[in-house]
């Protein structure tokens, strides 16, 4: 009997597509017409099957996102994820996952009506619990997305290194995984070193295919479900605060859209002509910004960029990438509370790099910001120590 073919979506051109064609499978004929009975009855169940199938979300998933107000004071990254998942998980029925025991801090839980907790006894509810096992998770949700299931795990970007081998593995497969890191800096204060990641965000932007996401406010979260909820191969890993950022007011800033394009320019100089730029990730977008207002006052223009992700910005074409960051503005700081690794890349062998040099200590934020050099002053300090340097 002759056999057909069965695609199992592999993507061209990958760099990975050699190795995932040992995936290919041969089906019979009968077999294959077997399987397409059970899609055909019933029908709603049917278009749900070809969806899940394809990795395509229900029509709607995105329909309650929130959009958040402008707020001085803010709301920290991983609570307004909470939020937005559960705007998601509530219209897209195949969107299940949970946390390695911390789901009270990550704010992962699922808590609409009938959300429940999965068990031996509760197969179809949306809440797993995973205990205090990172690998173990991952290797759950690589599985979980080989049924092509949208799955995402949550735990503390410092644990990100025991779950490591089964995040890397989601990456060499192609599995759209996402996992959601909090308490993603220095800025879990009094947890001291043990607890503050440091070479983390580094070490996971090496993986081959795993996009980093780190928002600057409550916005960019919610444009960032919105791009990791449209990746059909891609692992991603959400990098979130447990302190409050300010969530900017769109009308006066760039739109969060953005995002989408990895760096954008979140606030610009007069006739957008600018004397330095000030490249910055998650929670240090706003020290740039308020150093922006300062060099302003001193006759210095910068140019603000939130960059929540190097890898969709590499992603990006030539000409986008210039007109974020023009070659012929040599003078440059990028600011973020993790190492300084790799920054170079951005703001070239001579520009300056506000980042970790050493692991953090234990003591309340703004002792620490003010230790490791994340303040104000610093940014305005290191944006003329560049324009002095370039105009020498």
């Amino acid at each position: 009997m002759a056999s057909t073919a069965i695609n199992f979506n592999i993507r061209k051109n990958s760099p990975n597509s050699n190795y995932l064609s040992c995936f290919r499978k041969t089906a019979n004929e009968h077999e294959w017409t077997r399987t397409k009975t059970v899609y055909s009855c019933p029908s709603e169940l049917a278009a749900e099957t070809l969806a899940i199938q394809h990795r395509e979300p229900p029509a709607g998933w995105d329909a309650a996102i929130p959009t958040f107000p402008p707020d001085a004071k803010g709301i920290a990254s991983r609570d307004s994820s909470g939020k937005v998942l559960n705007a998601i998980a509530k219209r897209h029925p195949w969107l299940i996952g949970g946390s390695a025991d911390l789901s009270p801090s990550t704010k992962t839980r699922l808590t609409f009506e009938g959300a429940g907790e999965i068990s031996r006894d509760s197969l179809g509810a949306r809440n797993v619990h995973f205990g205090v096992r990172e690998h173990a998770m991952g290797a759950i949700l690589n599985g979980l997305a080989l049924a092509k299931l949208r799955v995402f795990g949550s735990g503390f970007l410092i644990f990100s290194d025991y779950g490591r081998g089964s995040l890397r593995l989601a990456a060499i497969m192609e599995l759209p995984v996402i996992y959601i890191f909090t308490h993603d800096s220095i800025g879990v204060g009094e947890d001291g070193p043990t607890h503050q990641p440091v070479e983390h965000l580094p070490s996971l932007r090496a993986i081959p295919g795993l996009t980093v996401i780190r928002p600057c406010d409550a916005n960019e979260v919610a444009e960032a479900w919105r791009v990791m909820m449209e990746k059909k191969y891609d692992p991603v890993a959400l990098i979130l605060s447990r302190q409050a950022l300010p969530t900017w007011d769109r009308s006066k800033f760039a739109p969060a859209s953005g995002l989408r394009q990895g760096a954008y320019v979140l606030s610009d100089a007069t006739d957008g002509k600018p004397n330095v730029l000030l490249i910055a990730t998650g929670s240090e977008v706003s020290l740039c910004v308020d150093a922006q207002a300062v060099l302003k006052q001193q006759g210095v223009e910068a140019r603000v960029v939130s960059m929540p992700s190097w890898e969709l910005f590499e992603q990006q074409d030539e000409a986008y990438r210039e007109s974020v960051l023009p070659s012929d503005i040599k003078a440059r700081v990028s600011v973020e509370k993790a190492s300084r690794f790799g920054w170079e890349r951005y703001v070239g062998l001579e520009g300056d790099r506000i980042g970790m040099r050493t692991f953090g200590a234990s003591a309340p934020l703004k002792e620490l910001q003010k230790k490791f050099g994340f303040t104000v002053d610093a940014v305005v300090s290191a944006a003329r120590e560049q324009m002095n340097r370039v105009t020498r």
